[in-house]
């Protein structure tokens, strides 16, 4: 392996590019992983379906069923992965070992234990007020409802998520992102846009006036462009949100999934970040619309990773947002995270400068030369090098752990 990876060494000081410092930055590189890929977006406060514009397709057995066995799965992912990363929660992740409480009265002790977990393994963990799968959103509506008290049911709800997210970022010594997502519109065309929004905007001003260290505690605020049952009509649309992070001292969030799929997040990260020091992502894999696929190395995500390469890892929050429960969950954390990883890698090793030289000095044709001929060049090699230095395996001999954690362990949850 190390002759293979001395002349990829070679061939890529050759265009000038450092292979060594591109795997030290890799490992480096924190990434969200989202705990849901492991229970299918279940959580532990029922059994009940999941509603507002959430499904999970496929039976595959082995899910997990509870916070020890996901926690397990988790850990099982993580020994297959490189790199120093965060878990992210939902609020249906508490605890409830002491009885399910209404999601208005969660506390931080109700997370104590994913604290302790994320402690004992050097993990963040980033968090998320869970405003789906509820009597109270049945209709499709939570922050944006015409009803007082609905509203207020969820306007409390995102506030015990933002103080149990700023205990976290204090326990684990790093910020906790807390993200606020809604499924809120319409079926049909409405006949009033601007209301829900208005009502949005105010339950959010409330939500997010108290104020927190940032040293424990940030927030974003994230888009989606229409969902199930809600085709017509997004009270949280992009440029709502947009604007709100803008003005209020929050990160947007870009969910890839949430746009029309002729839209490029990868072409929003540098727009964003000229008006705000920082952007969060969901990376997903939208087939025809938001179905939440496993992350693939494509080309998509490959142009997401050039983005956040050229403008500084430390300036964007990668999270991770799909559930497939057609395959082996775990197989799923482990490829999404590995081609994330990889796009990043291969964007470490594109000549940004000297591609960037070419274009502001008119010189296209050498610009596209050039970029083509850095696809053909052994990324492989690199990442292979990657997994040594992080001691887990390369090329597909993580699938074999896989397969043996699912024939010992998965097999016994019936």
């Amino acid at each position: 392996m190390s002759l293979i990876y001395d002349e990829a060494k070679k061939l890529y000081a050759g265009i000038g590019i450092d292979t060594d410092e591109a795997v030290k930055k890799l490992s480096e590189i924190s990434l969200s992983i989202h705990c849901w890929q492991g229970d299918d977006v279940g959580g532990f406060e029922s059994t009940g379906e999941l509603t507002g514009g959430i499904q999970a397709t496929g039976n595959y057995p082995g899910k997990a069923r509870n916070m020890e066995e996901l926690m397990a799965d988790i850990d099982k992912t993580l020994s297959l992965v490189g790199g120093h990363h965060r878990i992210n929660l939902h609020a249906i992740y508490a605890d409830y070992s002491d009885g399910v409480v209404s999601r208005d009265k969660l506390e931080p002790k109700h997370f104590d234990k994913w604290i302790e977990f994320a402690k004992e393994r050097g993990l963040g963990i980033d968090i998320n007020p869970t405003l789906f799968s509820h009597p109270l959103a049945a209709d499709g509506l939570t922050l944006s409802h015409p009803d007082e008290k609905v509203r207020r049911f969820w306007i409390d709800h995102c506030k015990a998520i933002r103080k149990i997210g700023a205990y976290i970022g204090e326990k684990l010594g790093t910020p906790c992102l807390n993200n606020i997502w809604i499924p809120d519109g319409y079926k049909e065309t409405p006949a009033d846009r601007t209301s829900p929004r208005a009502r949005l905007k105010a339950a959010l001003d409330e939500i997010l006036s108290v104020k927190y260290d940032r040293r424990y505690l940030v927030d974003s605020v994230e888009s989606k462009v229409f969902g199930i049952g809600v085709e017509s009509y997004t009270v949280g649309s992009h440029e709502f949100y947009m604007n709100y992070a803008a003005l209020n001292n929050c990160y947007c969030l870009l969910d890839n999934g949430h746009f029309h799929p002729t839209e490029s997040v990868a072409d929003k990260i540098p727009s964003m970040l000229l008006f705000s020091d920082k952007v969060a992502l969901h990376v997903t894999r939208g087939v025809r619309w938001d179905s939440d696929h496993v992350v693939g190395y494509t080309d998509e995500l490959k142009e997401i990773a050039k983005e956040i390469v050229i403008a500084g890892p430390e300036k964007v929050i990668i999270g991770l947002d799909y559930f497939d429960a057609s395959i082996n969950r775990i197989a799923a954390w482990v490829m999404g995270i590995r081609n994330m990883q990889k796009a990043l890698l291969g964007a470490m090793l594109t000549p940004h400068e000297k591609l960037a030289k070419c274009q502001n000095d008119g010189n296209f044709t050498e610009m596209f030369v050039l970029s083509e001929e850095v696809k053909s060049c052994p990324v492989g090699a690199v990442w292979d090098k990657f997994c040594e230095i992080n001691n887990v395996p390369a090329g597909v001999d993580w699938y074999n752990e896989v397969k043996e954690y699912e024939n010992t362990v998965l097999a016994e949850r019936k």
